[in-house]
C-alpha cells in the first residue's frame, strides 16, 4: 500500500515538473513559443519523464524483488533453536515469521519453548527489515526524482530539442517492450525445451509417443503413497482428436448455416444486427467456457443420460441403459460440444467472407436460367466458394430441358 501511495505522489510530482519545464521553456523565449525549437508541452514532457520515470523503475524494481532482500537478510542468520528442524521446517518457520510480520494468519505449526522466543525476536527483526528496505526505497525514490528534476531544468532553453529527446525515450520505451516480449518468448522456449528434456530423461521417447496408459500420478517423495506413473500419449492424442471431431460435428452446420443466411437471406438491418452478437462468442476468454462447461453443461447432459438410461434399464436395451446411468460429467461430448460453440464465429466468419467473394454474376446467371434461392446457393454459390476453378459444365449453365 505505501509503494501504490509513493507511485501517486510519483505521478503528482511529475506533473508539476510538467508544469515547471513547460513554464521555463515559455520564460526562456519571452512568453513566445515561436522562439522555441519545439512545442512548449514537449519540454514539460522532458522534464516530467526525468523526475518520475527513473523513480518508477526503482519503486517498481523494489516491488518485484524487495521481498526476495528481505528474505534473504531475514535468513542470513539462523537462530539455534531451529537448528535441529529439517529444512522444509524451516522454510515453514520463517514463512510463518513473515506472514506474522505482515499482519496475516500463519500456518498451524506450534512453536514451544526456545523455538517460540526464536519465532518472536524473527517476528521483530522482520519487521525492523521490512521497514528498513521499504523507507530506504521510498529515500532512494525520492531523490532520483530530485536529481533528475534537477538535472532536466538547467537544460531547457530556446535552442534545446525537447521534441528529438522525448521521442528518443519514447523509442527507448518501445525498443524495451519488444525486447521483453521477445525475450519472454524465448524464456518460455527454453523453459519448455529444459522441462522435456528433464522428462525424457526419465521416460522413453517411445514409450511417451506409442504408449497406451495416461497415469501421471507418482511419487515425489520417498514416503509418499502413489503409483509408479504411465505416460502414453496415444489416450491424449485419441482423446483430443475425438473432441476435435466432436467440435467440428456442431461449429462447421451451424457456422456454415449461419453465414450462408446472414449473406444470402437476411437484411442489411437483421445481418448488421445479428453478426455482431454472433461474433461476440469469439471474443469470450476459454476459461468462461471451461467453467460454463463443468458446471452447467456437464450436468445437464449426465442428467439427460442418466434419465434416458433409467427408462431403458430392465428392457431390452439394458446394457445400454446401465451404461448411461454410469455417465458423469467429465466426457468427450460435453468437452466437444462447447468446443464447437467457441468455434461457430470463427466459421462462420470465415464462411460469410467466402461467400461474399463469390461474383453476383453467377447468381443472376442462375436467377436467369430460372432457378431458385436455395437451388443457386446448393448448386452455383456453395461449389463457386470451395477451393478450386469453377466446373466448367456445372448445373446451372445447362439448358432446362438438360436439368435433373
Amino acid at each position: 500500500m505505501l509503494t501504490w501511495l509513493s507511485l501517486l505522489f510519483l505521478a503528482l510530482f511529475s506533473a508539476a515538473a510538467f508544469m515547471a519545464g513547460r513554464g521555463r521553456a515559455l520564460k526562456a523565449s519571452g512568453g513566445s513559443a515561436a522562439r522555441l525549437h519545439s512545442l512548449p508541452n514537449y519540454y514539460g514532457s522532458y522534464a516530467a519523464l526525468w523526475a518520475g520515470a527513473p523513480a518508477a523503475l526503482l519503486l517498481l524494481l523494489g516491488m518485484m524483488f524487495g521481498g526476495r532482500v528481505e528474505d534473504a537478510l531475514l535468513q542470513r542468520e539462523r537462530p539455534a533453536a531451529i537448528a535441529g528442524m529439517t529444512v522444509d521446517r524451516q522454510d515453514v518457520f520463517f514463512s510463518d515469521v513473515q506472514a506474522v510480520a505482515s499482519g496475516q494468519a500463519a500456518s498451524e505449526v506450534t512453536y514451544d519453548g526456545d523455538e517460540r522466543l526464536a519465532f518472536d525476536a524473527k517476528v521483530a527483526e522482520s519487521r525492523r527489515i521490512s521497514g528498513i528496505v521499504r523507507y530506504s526505497l521510498l529515500a532512494a525514490a525520492g531523490l532520483v526524482a530530485l536529481g533528475g528534476l534537477l538535472l532536466a531544468l538547467p537544460r531547457i532553453g530556446t535552442e534545446f530539442r525537447a521534441r528529438n529527446r522525448v521521442e528518443g525515450w519514447i523509442a527507448g520505451v518501445l525498443i524495451a517492450c519488444s525486447v521483453a516480449a521477445v525475450l519472454t518468448t524465448l524464456g518460455i522456449v527454453l523453459s519448455l525445451v529444459w522441462e522435456s528434456w528433464r522428462f525424457f530423461q526419465s521416460v522413453p521417447v517411445l514409450d511417451f509417443l506409442l504408449g497406451t496408459e495416461w497415469s501421471p500420478q507418482i511419487a515425489m517423495r520417498a514416503d509418499q503413497v502413489a503409483g509408479a506413473g504411465a505416460f502414453g500419449a496415444v489416450p491424449l492424442f485419441v482423446g483430443t482428436f475425438l473432441i476435435m471431431f466432436i467440435a467440428m460435428l456442431v461449429a462447421a452446420p451451424v457456422g456454415l448455416y449461419s453465414a450462408i443466411y446472414l449473406s444470402e437471406y437476411a437484411n442489411r438491418g437483421l445481418r448488421s444486427t445479428i453478426k455482431p452478437l454472433l461474433e461476440i462468442l469469439a471474443g469470450v476468454p476459454t476459461v468462461v467456457y471451461g467453467f460454463f462447461a463443468a458446471l452447467t453443461v456437464g450436468p445437464l447432459f449426465r442428467a439427460g443420460f442418466n434419465a434416458i438410461g433409467a427408462q431403458l434399464v430392465g428392457g431390452p436395451l439394458d446394457g445400454i441403459g446401465q451404461y448411461l446411468m454410469q455417465v458423469q460429467n467429465q466426457m468427450a461430448l460435453v468437452a466437444g460440444v462447447v468446443m464447437g460453440i467457441m468455434l461457430i464465429p470463427f466459421v462462420s466468419s470465415l464462411s460469410d467472407d467466402i461467400i461474399n467473394a463469390v461474383p453476383q454474376s453467377l447468381r443472376d446467371g442462375s436467377y436467369a436460367m430460372g432457378a431458385t434461392k436455395s437451388e443457386t446457393i446448393k448448386r452455383v454459390v456453395l461449389p463457386a466458394a470451395l477451393p478450386g476453378s469453377w466446373p466448367p459444365c456445372c448445373w446451372p449453365c445447362r439448358a432446362p430441358s438438360a436439368r435433373p
